[in-house]
């Protein structure tokens, strides 16, 4: 049997990644365990200080419960170096789908990205490949693709 698994990614501001990779993987909030109206107060129900409630949302969930919870943790340091793992988008329809119209669905993704705080960072083509994919940074310098 498979391992379950969750993916934690540091950052400043939980609540904003939160809300942009949810948007990004058509992911929600993850709601708070029943009986609490938020996470805050099932946090301090549980013992964390106050001082360290209060950052929003800081986990998303796939709503047909088949992707990975992804959680958001505060760090004081922010992003230096290049990312070790990172997040590839699919977005093209796969090799079956021909290049210039994955070229267009790859596209459409990063722009809708970018208008929700993304960067491009670079297009990744070379001619006579069947290949097309967009690199990107989330809002906190996190780098993911799309292809």
């Amino acid at each position: 049997m498979a391992a379950s698994f969750q993916i934690c990614i540091d950052c400043a501001d939980p609540d904003r990644l939160a809300r942009f990779w949810a948007s990004a993987l058509g992911y929600v909030l993850e709601p708070p365990p029943d009986g609490y109206a938020s996470w805050d107060d099932y946090w301090r129900e549980v013992g964390v200080p106050e001082e360290e409630l209060g950052a929003g949302a800081d986990s998303i969930i796939d709503p047909d419960g088949r992707g990975p919870r992804i959680m958001f943790h505060i760090v004081p340091e922010g992003k230096t170096l290049k990312n070790r793992l990172h997040v590839d988008i699919r977005a093209s329809g796969g090799r079956a789908t021909p290049l210039e119209s994955r070229r267009r669905l790859v596209n459409a993704e990063a722009s809708r990205l970018a208008a929700l705080g993304a960067t491009i960072t670079r297009v990744m083509s070379e001619e006579g490949l069947d290949h097309y994919a967009v690199a990107m940074t989330d809002p906190e310098g996190n780098e993911f693709d799309i292809n």
